[in-house]
C-alpha cells in the first residue's frame, strides 16, 4: 500500500512537471498605471471597434525601441496597428477608441509586464455601466510571452459571450 502511494504520488508529480514544462511562453503581468508614466514612443494596436455596439474595445501601446513586440491572437479585420506614435496621441488616440461604446463609463490604464517586472507596454480597456452588462468589467486580457513575442488575447468574460444581441433583448 505504501508503494503505492508513493508511487501515485511520483507518477502525478512528473505529470505535473511534464504539462508545466510543454506550456509555451509565460504570462505576463499587469497592474494599474498613470497616464503621466507613458514617455516615448508606442506601436498603438486598436482591438475591437468592428460595429457600433461592438464592447471588445482594448488598445494596447507597445512601447518601440524594447526587444518585445505585441501580436493580438484575432482576425486581422479585429484590430489595427499603428506604428511610431507619441504617447500622448497614442493616449488620446486609445480613450477615444476604447470610449466609442455608447455604454462607456471611464477607462482603466494598465501596466504590461515582463518577467523581470520592466514595463513593455499598456492596455487601456473600458469598463461599462453596470445596468448594461451587470458588470462594470466585461472583458478578460491576458499576455503571453514568447522568446520577444507578446501575444495578447482579447475576449468576452465567458458569462457574457453567449448573451443576446442588443436588438433581441426585450426592454
Amino acid at each position: 500500500m505504501n508503494t503505492f502511494k508513493k508511487s501515485v504520488t511520483l507518477a502525478v508529480i512528473l505529470l505535473l512537471t511534464g504539462l508545466y514544462s510543454c506550456a509555451p511562453g509565460k504570462y505576463t503581468a499587469t497592474g494599474q498605471a498613470a497616464p503621466e508614466e507613458i514617455a516615448g514612443t508606442f506601436t498603438l494596436i486598436l482591438h475591437g471597434g468592428r460595429y457600433s455596439e461592438d464592447v471588445e474595445n482594448v488598445a494596447v501601446l507597445d512601447k518601440e525601441g524594447d526587444r518585445y513586440f505585441f501580436e493580438i491572437l484575432a482576425s486581422e479585420y479585429d484590430y489595427t496597428v499603428m506604428k511610431n506614435i507619441s504617447a500622448g496621441e497614442a493616449l488620446e488616440r486609445a480613450e477615444k477608441f476604447v470610449g466609442s461604446h455608447r455604454a462607456f463609463r471611464q477607462s482603466v490604464l494598465r501596466r504590461i509586464s515582463d518577467k523581470e517586472g520592466i514595463t513593455i507596454g499598456y492596455e487601456l480597456r473600458p469598463l461599462y455601466h453596470l445596468t448594461e452588462f451587470g458588470n462594470s468589467d466585461i472583458l478578460v486580457t491576458s499576455y503571453r510571452i514568447t522568446d520577444n513575442k507578446v501575444i495578447a488575447v482579447i475576449r468576452l468574460k465567458q458569462e457574457l459571450e453567449h448573451r443576446e444581441p442588443f436588438l433581441f433583448r426585450g426592454r
